[in-house]
């Protein structure tokens, strides 16, 4: 950490629209992944290293705002995005009172994580270059070379004085020539990592969420009512499940009824069936 202190802002604006119908009924930081919502296990993230609060942490909102303002209250200031989101740049321009004059770390609400993160990733950071979390990219999409943006990077403040609030991203308007000029630094991240922007990835997601948390191996939320066959499937609170489930993301308060037989989708709302 710099001597300038370090702040946090999740972006959960996104209107996932590779993810409709399911984020015509939540923002996609608020989908549950292994039953705790994306925001949640981005907020969880942050907490571990030391940053929590409104007054360290801040969360931008645009699609279904008024859902993710109600989940940080308390918890983290909000930022609301109207009438159009801002994108990565513009979101923390928009906030660059509250940021006031600290080093960023940007997350993504929608990145999927699991493990932790290298210890150099923060430790030893000068505060003078971008530092972004990468994964290998093998056959996925490559960002730089043979990397993947993993879905975290750290502002210098001096960087984010700079935004504007205005529609623009990151990487067209820091990292890009970062890079071009070799200033952009990146640290390789050898945990799981799933970009959770179409159902099949959600699904991925999920399946990992489900064998990777200790506290709930069998995926199943207590109050779930599962008088039917589940298998390798997350199921939520309060959801039924009477039928046959398979590699299935079951949302809360959804219904899988007797006569169903369900592989490989996502069940939410009320009878809403997306293949994945």
């Amino acid at each position: 950490m710099t001597a300038r202190g370090l702040c946090a802002v999740v972006l959960a604006a996104g209107a996932g629209t590779r993810l409709r119908p399911l984020t015509d009924l939540l923002p996609k930081a608020l989908c549950p992944v292994g039953n705790v919502t994306l925001l949640d296990r981005a907020l969880n993230q942050l907490e571990t290293l030391g940053l929590s609060g409104p007054d360290l942490v801040a969360v931008n909102a645009h699609h279904h705002a008024d859902q993710v303002v109600a989940a940080v209250a308390g918890r983290a200031t909000g930022s609301v995005e109207q009438p159009e989101a801002l994108g990565t740049a513009g979101a923390i321009a928009a906030l660059r009172d509250w940021v006031s004059g600290r080093d960023v770390l940007v997350i993504n609400a929608d990145a999927y994580l699991a493990g932790p993160l290298p210890g150099e990733f923060l430790g030893g950071w000068s505060g003078e270059r971008p530092r972004l979390l990468v994964v290998e990219a093998g056959e996925r999409r490559r960002d730089f070379d043979e990397w993947r943006f993993a879905g975290i990077s750290l502002l210098p403040a001096t960087e984010a004085a700079r935004l504007r609030p205005e529609p623009t991203g990151l990487y067209e308007v820091v990292w890009r020539a970062a890079r071009a000029e070799g200033h952009l630094e990146l640290t390789p991240f050898v945990g799981t990592f799933v970009d959770c922007g179409t159902p099949t990835d959600y699904l991925t997601a999920n399946l990992h969420a489900r064998t990777a948390d200790a506290s709930d191996p069998a995926g199943i939320d207590p109050s779930a009512v599962v008088t039917g066959e589940v298998t390798d499937s997350v199921v939520g609170a309060g959801a039924v499940v009477e039928g046959r489930i398979t590699r299935c993301v079951v949302w809360p308060g959804a219904r899988v009824e007797k006569h169903e037989t369900l592989t490989d989708v996502v069940r939410a709302g009320d009878g809403l069936t997306v293949p994945a």
